[in-house]
């Protein structure tokens, strides 16, 4: 959208196995929360676009879901789609958590993985809590395994090295003209984006309670002439058990989850949020296809 002499303009595909760190360094990437982050993994289901601009480089980073061998219907789903976002880079940036006892040997599928697509770069996450000895060793153990385009040392959770890696993607992608205008963040809808918040809020109230088989659909978002939003969100769950523990004694975990997510959307978008959530049973709606696509997911269709 934006055509000047000099102009870079490309996709990077940021993958690497659950909880690495993907989500939370493009989130420092962008600047701006993009992609909900969780304790859980597995906490990115869907391909989420994150856009930046580093002087005249236009850069789309694709978080995609952890890569890991799929048992269900759902974790299949994303899979796929992790793979598929792979294919949309014009750089591929593999996300390796340092701080994991076995990072090169859990590491080795992704590896083969690469093969015969786009330059990656190997990005060595959360070395603050990694000593250094050690982290020199798996850097000459990856890059002797895969012929890695260049290496960085990172702390996304605290912004350490993350410049750096903005620097070099501006210089390294391809030139062309912007895609996108030059202040959009992200290609997902916001009502999708405050169905994310929310689901992130129900994990962070529930890290040990619930397991994994929730998703939320914003179903109503009205804008007010004094520019506050109205929206009305569903939580669904597959039993009867999992939704008396989201909504709580009384409605007290609902009240706390509604309310987290609301104060999280008013920040990001800078006005008043009325937000009112449902909780509704969709029985093994983690085994049906048909459901997967309302969440941005590969259905294999």
């Amino acid at each position: 959208m934006t055509e000047q002499p000099g102009t870079r303009c490309g996709f990077v595909s940021v993958i690497g196995l659950p909880n690495a760190g993907k989500s939370t360094l493009v989130n420092a990437l962008v600047c701006s929360k993009v992609s909900i982050v969780s304790r859980k993994v597995q906490t990115t289901r869907t391909r989420i676009l994150g856009i930046l601009t580093k002087g005249t480089a236009q850069i789309a980073l694709v978080d995609t879901p952890g890569l890991f061998a799929p048992k269900r219907a759902l974790e299949r789903a994303m899979v796929r789609t992790a793979v598929s976002g792979m294919e949309e880079g014009d750089l591929i940036l593999h996300i390796v958590d340092v701080s994991k006892k076995n990072a090169f040997k859990d590491n080795a599928a992704i590896r083969e993985m690469l093969k015969d697509k786009a330059p990656a770069v190997l990005v060595l996450n959360k070395i603050d809590i990694f000593a250094k000895h050690q982290l020199l060793e798996l850097t000459a153990q990856m890059n002797a395994a895969f012929p890695y385009k260049d290496t960085f040392m990172i702390s996304a959770m605290k912004g350490s090295g993350v410049e750096d890696i903005r620097t070099y993607l501006a210089a390294n992608l391809p030139e062309g003209a912007w895609l996108f205008p030059e202040d959009q963040m992200s290609d997902v809808p916001m009502r999708m984006l405050a169905a994310e918040i929310t689901r992130e809020k129900v994990f962070e109230q529930l890290h040990e309670e619930l397991p994994y088989a929730i998703f939320v659909e914003t179903e109503a978002w009205e804008e007010f002439e004094n520019k506050s939003i109205k929206i009305n969100q569903t939580i669904f769950v597959e039993r009867e058990t999992q939704k008396a523990i989201v909504l709580g004694k009384g409605g007290s975990r609902i009240k706390e989850i509604g309310t987290a997510a609301r104060e999280e959307l008013k920040k990001i978008l800078e006005t008043d949020i009325h937000l009112k959530i449902h909780v509704n049973v969709l029985e093994k709606w983690t085994e049906r296809t048909a459901y997967f696509s309302r969440m941005g997911l590969d259905s294999g269709a």
